[in-house]
């Protein structure tokens, strides 16, 4: 009876061994590990990321290329040229409102070969008198127009203050190339309006004392031709019949 026992468990013994050798191996799935390979991938890795790295600051500076671009072009927001022609145009008013003896060349030299010419012989008394009149009026009248020209000089200061201060303001902010020269251009042109202002007043200034000049000139030659007149020998004297009583 064991006997027949240890034969069963022997043939089961047996059979499990053969069952496990007929069993096929399992199929093992290994992870390489290649360093090298490893170091390209992140050396390839980097060198994308520097490029887009390049590339979005190639951008950045062509975005602020056109922003400065766009500053340069951009126009100054204030404009003093109406306010300086403004002031021309009232310094030449006042020098258009000259009187008598304009700034007109055919009008002086007809002046200074009538009324301030030479003394004439044959003119009378009253003559004479007449054309010193004349000439005094003359005088009067351009230190007149000349006193006229100088307060409106006088008035534009303040204006010309004003928009001087505006100008270098906007000069000193100015965003771009653009407005920077624009601001210089109209400075050079308010500059300009004021020696323009400088010059008619000189010249008005001239015109008076030209005038007044003349008039001495003119009353020298007629003190001589009237004492020409009073040295001249006349006729005499002649008596007349006089009734002194009734």
């Amino acid at each position: 009876m064991n006997t027949r026992h240890s034969r069963i468990r022997a043939a089961l013994f047996a059979g499990s061994i053969v069952g496990a050798l007929s069993i096929p191996p399992a199929s093992a799935q290994l992870v390489v590990y290649d360093p090298s390979n490893y170091v390209q991938n992140v050396l390839q890795a980097a060198r994308a990321l520097q490029q887009i790295n390049n590339q979005i600051t190639g951008l950045q500076n062509q975005a602020q290329m056109l922003i400065n671009q766009a500053r340069n072009l951009a126009s100054l927001p204030q404009s003093s040229l109406n306010q300086i022609q403004q002031s021309i145009q009232r310094t030449q008013q006042l020098l258009r409102e000259a009187q008598r003896i304009t700034y007109d060349v055919g009008q002086i030299d007809h002046a200074f070969s009538t009324t301030y010419g030479a003394a004439s012989t044959t003119a009378t008394d009253q003559g004479l008198i007449d054309g010193a009149r004349e000439r005094w009026r003359n005088s009067m009248a351009g230190l007149q127009d000349a006193m006229k020209v100088h307060a409106g000089v006088v008035a534009n200061l303040e204006t010309n203050r004003i928009e001087m201060s505006s100008l270098v303001t906007a000069s000193q902010t100015a965003t771009g190339a653009l407005q920077a020269t624009q601001a210089g251009n109209q400075l050079i042109a308010l500059q300009t309006q004021q020696i323009a202002d400088l010059t008619a007043a000189f010249a008005a200034q001239g015109r008076a004392q030209n005038l007044e000049a003349a008039q001495r000139t003119a009353a020298q030659e007629q003190a001589r031709e009237r004492l020409r007149r009073f040295l001249t020998p006349g006729a005499g004297y002649r008596p007349t019949t006089v009734r002194m009583f009734q």
